[in-house]
């Protein structure tokens, strides 16, 4: 069966253009050439396109391409580390979250975790970050540590390192700079975790999406390795 770029742009709702340029950024395999210079299409070029964009929900766009290319230049074994990395960082995503939930849980009173401190260059090293990264969300107000009146470091304190954790976990939950800072300036006027509550619930949300849409792609993917 020959199909044309339309047949398989009118499937999910794409135009002929972006069919054309999955295939030149080999999400697609390449199609053969009519005489005249028409691309002529197969349904394992259908099959490419339907696994292509399950795995946009599962593993974002980028993999997503990464995983195909790999697929369609015979190297399936790197197609897989991709996808382990991904299933990886879900579960690094879900431990991070039950550790803030436990935190937000156990909750001490800022004056009981005063006595713990460190500084910036450690503290980005804990969490996989860049000390830049740690003053601009200072400077977008997410972040308040006191500076030593001898050396002018900053220092940061056990509730500091509790908004620096929150603030990590919600970003890597796709929340903004402001939506963040404004958490955080609730959580700290209120003394106590019952405003991230309904954040949390959205986040765990995301990723139990995240987690079925990982089975969906997976499902798309072994019919496309099994296609001919």
């Amino acid at each position: 069966m020959r199909l044309r770029p339309i047949d398989l742009a009118r499937e999910h709702g794409l135009s002929t253009q972006a069919v054309r340029n999955y295939e030149d950024a080999e999400i697609l395999p390449p199609a053969a050439r009519s005489p005249h210079g028409y691309r002529n299409y197969t349904p394992r070029h259908a099959a490419a396109l339907r696994t292509f964009l399950a795995l946009i929900p599962a593993h974002g766009h980028a993999t997503a391409g990464a995983i195909m290319r790999a697929v369609n230049g015979g190297t399936t074994e790197e197609a897989l580390r991709l996808i382990d990395e991904s299933h990886a960082q879900l579960a690094g995503d879900r431990r991070t979250l039950e550790a803030v939930e436990r935190a937000l849980r156990d909750l001490a009173p800022p004056r009981e975790l005063e006595p713990g401190v460190t500084f910036i260059g450690p503290l980005a090293r804990r969490l996989g970050l860049r000390p830049a990264t740690l003053r601009k969300w200072e400077r977008a107000g997410l972040l308040l540590p006191r500076r030593d009146p001898r050396t002018g470091y900053r220092v940061y304190t056990s509730p500091d390192v509790r908004d620096v954790l929150l603030a990590h976990q919600l970003r890597r939950g796709g929340y903004g700079l402001e939506q963040i800072a404004q958490v955080l300036e609730r959580v700290r006027t209120a003394g106590g975790p019952e405003p991230l509550q309904a954040t949390l619930r959205d986040w765990r949300d995301r990723l139990t999406a995240r987690g079925l849409a990982m089975l969906t792609g997976a499902a798309a993917l072994d019919t496309y390795l099994t296609t001919p």
